[in-house]
This record gives structure tokens, sequence and C-alpha cells, in this order.
């Protein structure tokens, strides 16, 4: 891919930005995708039931009755009344599936089929359209203190505006990005207990996220954490490779055991590293290469050609 696929018009995605008609027709694809466990497989699952929350949202506090379940009681209310108080909860009606898209700049980068970036839009594009079929709220942000999250939407409206959101955030990197962190923190503000996330990423961005915050979102919400990959890291030829970085030519000989070394420190070891230690913090870890299939993530899980899938979609 180089710059020449700049001149291509944004009607169809040209592989180094996503546009809009894509993501739109990756609705079918979504659709007629596998059924999947939401146990096992986070935004890709299906709700089981029409009452679709997994926690209970409260509703208001009255005094306390006996028979009532002392697990309930307002401690607060109690403290300040001086009667015993008991909370009132009402069942969720709508889950919320929120997307969290990393904007870093080293997601705009791709050797085959197209970017990162492309591909994390389509993937999150999947994962909305798969969200509203199961009856969810879909929501979406990035790491900004500018840029308000996409408002939690049900049906093809809600799917639209994260999708408009996706082709922005990912056509370039946006001048303002403050980094998956800051991302985070406004999720973890955002989600209750019972809600699906997922989070878009680079495995560079993932390696700067304190292990403790991983555990405190596993323990809030139904989390998935979506890596984006590209032959040339996880695989690279054993040949010298020329790259030009700000105007200026580098050539890298991955045929020597020293340089071919540093690469895999540099590429591959990050993501093995998480691979092993996401899963034990209540997070579920995916893979998705560049040049797979945009839903190949839903079910799969481990750093090879056979789990990324190869098929282009």
């Amino acid at each position: 891919m180089n710059a020449r696929a700049d001149a291509m018009g944004d009607a169809v995605g040209d592989g180094i930005r996503p546009a809009l008609a894509e993501l739109v027709a990756l609705r079918a694809q979504a659709r007629h995708g596998r059924a999947l466990r939401r146990a096992e497989h986070g935004m890709g699952g299906q709700s089981p039931s029409q009452q679709r929350g997994r926690g209970m949202e409260y509703a208001e506090s009255r005094e306390y009755t006996a028979g009532d379940d002392a697990r309930h009681i307002d401690w607060r209310l109690t403290a300040r009344t001086g009667h015993a108080h008991t909370k009132l909860y009402q069942a969720e009606r709508e889950r919320l599936s929120l997307i969290v898209a990393d904007t870093a700049p080293s997601l705009y980068f791709g050797t085959r089929v197209r970017f990162k970036s492309v591909q994390a839009a389509r993937a999150g594009a999947v994962a909305a359209w798969r969200a509203a079929a199961a009856g969810d709220r879909v929501a979406a942000l990035r790491g900004s203190v500018r840029e308000a999250p996409v408002p939690p939407g049900g049906g093809p409206r809600g799917v639209l505006r994260v999708l408009d959101a996706l082709v922005r955030w990912y056509s370039r990197p946006p001048d303002d990005d403050a980094g998956l962190a800051v991302a985070l923190d406004h999720a973890l503000r955002l989600i209750r207990p019972g809600a699906r996330l997922l989070v878009l990423a680079d495995a560079a961005s993932l390696a700067d996220i304190p292990r403790e915050r991983w555990a405190g979102l596993g323990r809030r919400a139904d989390t998935t954490v979506l890596l984006l990959t590209d032959p040339l890291e996880t695989a690279p030829p054993q040949r010298a490779l020329g790259f030009e970085a700000n105007g200026r030519r580098i050539d890298l000989d991955l045929g020597a055991d020293a340089q071919r070394a540093r690469w895999h420190e540099s590429f591959v070891r990050p993501v093995e590293t998480l691979l092993a230690d996401l899963p034990g913090r209540g997070v579920r870890l995916r893979t998705l290469s560049s040049d797979a299939s945009s839903d190949a993530w839903l079910g799969r899980g481990r750093l090879d050609p056979a789990a990324d899938g190869n098929a282009a979609a």
C-alpha cells in the first residue's frame, strides 16, 4: 500500500481509509456469522432472553420492612434518617455495548489488504451490528479530551452513528489523540455491571496500560480486547527490507540474527505477553490480522495464521 491510494474516492474502501459504505455492508456478514455464546465471545454473542440486562439498576430506596433482603440496605440513607432503608432495583431492559477505539499512530499502517486502522473500523462495525441485533444499545468513544463519546443508541440508527465515528477516527490519526488510557478512563465511568466492552487496540498501546486497570474493567463489564496486527509484524521475512520514515530511508536486514531478535522483542514479544497475561485478569483477548476476514476474531484468540484467518473479506 502507498500514498497513491489517497487519490481514490471515499465512496468505497481502499484499504487506507475505511468507507461508510463498506461498514454498512458488513451488516450482512454480522447477521450471517456464527451464533456464538455470549459467555465465550463477548460482543459476538446473543442475548438469551428479551430481558437483556445482566445487572440490576437502582430505582429508589424505602423504609426497611420485615422480609427485605438485608444485603440491600441503604446504609447512607439509614445513617442520615436514623431509620433502616432498603434499596429497590429494576432489571436493566437494554444492555450497553461500548466500543473503545484506540487511535494511536501505529495503527495507521499495513502491508497486506488493508491498514490495521481500517481493520479496526471493520471489526468494530461487525461488533456494532451484532450487538444491535441482540437488542443492545451501542456506543463508542476514543481517547480525547475534546470529543464526546457517541451516545448509546439502539437499532440501525444507533449503529450508523457509531459507524460514522469509526470512519472519522480511522481515516487518519486524530490530532488530539490522548491515548488509550484516557479512553479506558472514560469507559469505566460509562459502563454499568452487565455491559459489554470491546477495545480495539494496537499492542504498543495495550502494553502501556496498568494490569490493574484491566482487572477493574473485567469485573465491571464483559470485556473483550481485540488486538490488531499485521503479517509483517508477527512473521517478518528473513531478508533485507527498506522502510521510509520522516523522509529518511531505513534498511533492516531481517535475515541477520541480531536484527531479527530485536524485531521479535519489539513486535512479537509484547503480543505474546498480553496473550498470556490478560485472560487471567478477567479480560478476553483476541487477535486480528489486517489480511483476515473482519469477523475472524469471533471465537479465536491464538497468535498464529490459523487463529487470525487468512482470507480477506
